[in-house]
């Protein structure tokens, strides 16, 4: 119980470090609004729940009817499986990270899009070196909590070739 109460004070203090420079430097270095830095730290939270294996807060960090891409072009929607899905990556002891983000909100929904990496060292000592481009859709909670309802981290990988 003190473990999982510490762990939850670090969690939080990072989530809130992670917000604060986020909101000072955003991608067109402009600070975020107040509702956009709620979007972050919905995401961001989900984040610092993945790295410490918490499936119980990475879970929570979702609506019931979620929607999570862990294989491009093959969504799940079944909690279940997502509950499943995170369980496997923790697997690989991942270290998740993002390089620059854009968040749009309008009413209760917003979209959250950014570049990622992920490393880590499957069971077998293989390393692991995974990226790409994270689109999730969020949705404000009648508490005024985001949560994510989609969450594509392999948007990049949807978009055909441009052809001249």
């Amino acid at each position: 119980m003190k473990m999982t109460k510490t762990l939850s004070c670090l969690v939080a203090i990072a989530v809130a470090v992670m917000v604060h420079a986020i909101a000072h430097h955003s991608k067109k270095g402009d600070p975020m609004k107040l509702e956009e830095q709620n979007v972050m730290k919905a995401v961001l939270g989900m984040t610092a729940a993945f790295h410490a294996k918490d499936i119980e807060g990475v879970m929570a960090s979702y609506t019931p009817e979620a929607i999570v891409v862990f294989e491009p072009g093959k969504p799940t929607g079944d909690a279940e499986s997502i509950r499943e899905g995170f369980q496997g990556f923790f697997a690989v002891n991942p270290e998740f990270s993002y390089a620059w983000h854009q968040v749009y909100v309008t009413g209760d929904s917003a979209v959250h899009i950014a570049p990622w990496r992920m490393t880590g060292r499957a069971p077998d000592g293989t390393e692991i070196n995974q990226s790409g481009l994270s689109v999730a859709v969020l949705r404000r909670q009648p508490d005024g909590k985001w949560l994510l309802a989609i969450d594509n981290p392999y948007g990049n990988t949807q978009v055909p070739a441009l052809r001249h």
